[in-house]
C-alpha cells in the first residue's frame, strides 16, 4: 500500500451541454472501491493530486473539476452548493460510479454532505477535511481572514497552483461561490448523512479549528475525528501520505474508536518528521 500510481489521463464528459475535465486512473485490484476526491473553493482538482496517488494503486481514483472552476467549462451563474452536488452526482452516475468513497477539502467537504444526503446511494464513505463553515466565522470578512492566515502557513509549492486556479476561475465566481457556502446549513444536513464519515484536521489549520470538527462528528451518526500533526487546511497536499492511509483504514473498517490504525500512525510520523 502506499505505492505510486502510473500517469492518469484526462477525461472529459458533458454535463448539461457543459465540458467536465476529470483526472482519471481508473485501475486498481478487482473490487476495490472507487475514490473521488472533491477540491474546495475556487481551485481545481490539482492540489488534489498528491493524496490520489497514493490512492490510485489500490483503488481506481477519479479527480474531476467542477464545473465553474480549473478546465471545466463555466456555468453562467455561479452553482450553489446544491448545484454542485447534483453536478457531481450526474458526473458520477455518467462514469458508472457508485458507493464510493468521497475525499473532499475545505468547501468540497460541503459538497459532498449534500451529495451523502441527497443521493445517498452514490456514497459508500466519507471523508472530510478541513471542512468549512464553521459557524463562529461564518461571514465573509471571517472566512477571509482565516484564509489569509492559512495561506501564510501553507508550502510555497501551493502558492502557484492557488494562485492560478483563482484566476482561471476568476475573483467573482469564487466570492460568489463563498457566499453560497456561507449560506449553506451544513450542520443541519450532517445528521442525515448515513455514511462512515472520518473528519480530518490539520493541526496548523486555522479554517477548520478542533471545536467545529469535533462538533461535526458529534452530529454524524457514524462519525470519527482525525488530527495529522503538522498538516494545514490543505492537508490533501501537505501530508498526502496520512490522509491516503487513514482513507483506506476508512474504507478498511479499521478506524476504532480513537481513529488511528498502524499505518496512519507510521504516515503519521513522517508527517511530522517532514518526510512526505
Amino acid at each position: 500500500m502506499g505505492r505510486s500510481a502510473g500517469p492518469f489521463k484526462g477525461v472529459w464528459m458533458t454535463i448539461d451541454g457543459r465540458a467536465v475535465f476529470a483526472r482519471v486512473s481508473p485501475d486498481g485490484p478487482p473490487g476495490a472501491p472507487p475514490v473521488v476526491l472533491v477540491h474546495g473553493l475556487g481551485v481545481s482538482g490539482r492540489y488534489m493530486m498528491p493524496t490520489a496517488r497514493r490512492l490510485a494503486p489500490d483503488h481506481p481514483t477519479f479527480v474531476p473539476d467542477l464545473p465553474g472552476f480549473g478546465r471545466s467549462d463555466k456555468p453562467p451563474r455561479p452553482l450553489d452548493i446544491p448545484g454542485l452536488a447534483d453536478a457531481l452526482a450526474v458526473w458520477m452516475r455518467q462514469a458508472r460510479l457508485a458507493r464510493v468513497c468521497l475525499v473532499a477539502n475545505s468547501l468540497g467537504c460541503q459538497t459532498v454532505v449534500d451529495l451523502a444526503v441527497r443521493y445517498p446511494e452514490l456514497v459508500g464513505w466519507a471523508v472530510l477535511v478541513g471542512p468549512t463553515v464553521d459557524p463562529e466565522a461564518r461571514t465573509l470578512l471571517g472566512q477571509s481572514a482565516r484564509g489569509f492566515l492559512d495561506l501564510l502557513g501553507e508550502p510555497p509549492s501551493y502558492w502557484p497552483i492557488l494562485t492560478w486556479d483563482y484566476l482561471t476561475a476568476g475573483p467573482l465566481r469564487t466570492i460568489a461561490t463563498l457566499r453560497h457556502g456561507l449560506a449553506d446549513p451544513v450542520a443541519e444536513k450532517l445528521p442525515r448523512v448515513a455514511a462512515p464519515t472520518l473528519v480530518v484536521r490539520g493541526s496548523r489549520d486555522p479554517i477548520a479549528p478542533q471545536r467545529w470538527v469535533e462538533e461535526m462528528a458529534r452530529r454524524l451518526p457514524r462519525g470519527r475525528v482525525l488530527v495529522i500533526p503538522g498538516a494545514t487546511h490543505v492537508a490533501n497536499y501537505t501530508a498526502p501520505a496520512a490522509l491516503a492511509a487513514a482513507t483506506r483504514a476508512l474504507m478498511a473498517g479499521d478506524f476504532g474508536r480513537r481513529g488511528f490504525t498502524t499505518e496512519t500512525q507510521r504516515a503519521q510520523r513522517k508527517t511530522e518528521g517532514r518526510e512526505e
